[in-house]
């Protein structure tokens, strides 16, 4: 009983050395979640520095998401192959080195390159942790390990809100990310000497050692899984749509709307983030309340088309706007639902395929996202201030009226989704 007890997960460790694993790689995700959501707090510094307009700064925001995406197709072939440990420290190397590129850089082309290197660099933080919690413990926790790991690990998005408008008033936004490249090179040193893959993953991977031409079959294979696609779809709704928030236009709109200085929108911004963990905490175990991953899937998101369509058909009064970004970063918390449905679907031989491809879905839509915003704000047209360029509140309202609709389509397809649930398939034998 008391060994037992001490025993954790499929590879039968101590509960210590599960604590010691999860801690590593939730450390190295925070990383990934600082840099997709730091341009919503010095955006408005880095646009008055380079002169850049709204399609600039959302441009600059999505390039991450762009890179991040592209690499997940052959991210999901070399952990299904080299083992997800091997992943995450490779392209942790190119993070350290993207983010000193982003903090010296001269000119807004040096900012780009920076960010698709950073991107590029972070892009197996999140797949390769749950490539490793999928081998290690059991499906029916599997949900509860994405909370933890996107819960805790969001912490990073808390980073890029009043800790960097502190840290970009009293230092600069460069020497900012000087030190973020040191902390990112030490958490990979953490992640090379603590986390341990399972004797049982490698050896399958030994066995398999499929060549590239079957991986990239098996690639083709995964898009062909049953709701493969409506949970990708809903995937890249539901989590481009906070993202635009917090990690864009947050920032500008609670600046140009509501006239807040940086410490303000930093504030505001990280209680909505604090929610917003809260909320995954909370939404990671439901698929056990339900016996299912649609049936939560689908109240958190018509919860999230209700809290997006006010915004977009009622302006939001200057004493509700932090009570309303706080309800919007609680509503989209239910990624460890989504992305739990999502593992369900693929086997163990596409799991790391299966993951990536999903994850394909979560970070291309923000990609998708941040730049149609871009274009949809820019449209609305924007008065000099300052130097800076203040966009009209009917801008921002155009921005959540078009991810309503988003929602409302993603939902559609959603709602006709298997619902491979392990205690439903308990139940049913």
């Amino acid at each position: 009983m008391k060994q037992a007890s001490a025993r954790s997960g499929n590879g039968g460790e101590s509960a210590g050395a599960a604590i010691v694993l999860v801690a590593s790689l939730v450390a190295i995700y925070s990383i990934s979640q600082f840099f997709r959501n730091s341009i919503g707090v010095i955006g408005p510094d880095i646009a008055r520095e380079f002169d850049l307009d709204a399609r600039g700064l959302g441009l600059l925001a999505s390039v991450f998401f762009l890179s991040f995406s592209a690499l997940q197709i052959p991210l999901g072939m070399i952990i299904d192959r080299h083992g997800p440990k091997t992943a995450i420290v490779a392209t942790a190397m190119i993070a350290v080195g993207g983010t000193v590129l982003f903090a010296l850089a001269g000119s807004f082309s040096s900012l780009l390159a920076a960010r698709l290197l950073i991107g590029a660099g972070c892009s197996s933080f999140f797949m390769g942790s749950l490539a490793i919690y999928a081998e290690r413990f059991p499906p029916r926790r599997f949900s509860t390990m994405v909370g933890v790991q996107l819960g805790v690990g969001t912490t990073g998005a808390l980073l890029a809100t009043a800790p960097l408008a502190w840290s970009t008033a009293r230092f600069g936004w460069r020497a900012s990310f000087i030190a973020i490249a040191a902390l990112t090179f030490v958490l990979t040193l953490l992640v090379m000497a603590l986390v341990r893959e399972s004797e049982a993953g490698q050896a399958r991977r030994a066995e398999r050692r499929e060549d590239w031409r079957a991986l990239l079959a098996g690639v083709v294979a995964a898009t062909r899984v049953a709701s493969f696609w409506p949970v990708f779809l809903m995937q890249a709704a539901t989590y481009s749509a906070v993202a635009a928030i917090i990690g864009l236009w947050g920032g500008p709109w609670l600046t140009h709307v509501y006239g807040m200085d940086l410490a303000g929108r930093g504030q505001v911004l990280s209680f909505m983030v604090a929610v917003q963990i809260a909320g995954l905490f909370i939404w990671g175990p439901s698929d056990r309340w339900f016996s299912s991953y649609r049936t939560p899937g689908l109240i958190g998101g018509c919860f999230c088309l209700a809290v997006v369509a006010t915004g977009a058909l009622f302006p939001i009064p200057a004493s509700l706007i932090a009570p309303y970004l706080l309800l919007y970063g609680f509503a989209f918390s239910t990624t460890p639902v989504l992305t739990a449905h999502g593992r369900a679907l693929f086997p163990p031989q596409l799991l790391g395929r299966g993951l990536t491809l999903v994850n394909i879905g979560t970070m291309g839509g923000v990609f998708a996202q941040q730049a149609l915003t871009g274009l949809v704000m820019e449209s609305f047209g924007a008065k000099i201030v300052d130097g800076a360029r203040v966009y009209p509140p009917e801008g921002y309202r155009a921005v959540l009226g078009l991810i309503a609709i988003e929602l409302a389509m993603a939902l559609f397809l959603y709602s006709r989704s298997n619902d491979p649930h392990p205690d439903k398939l308990l139940k049913n034998q």
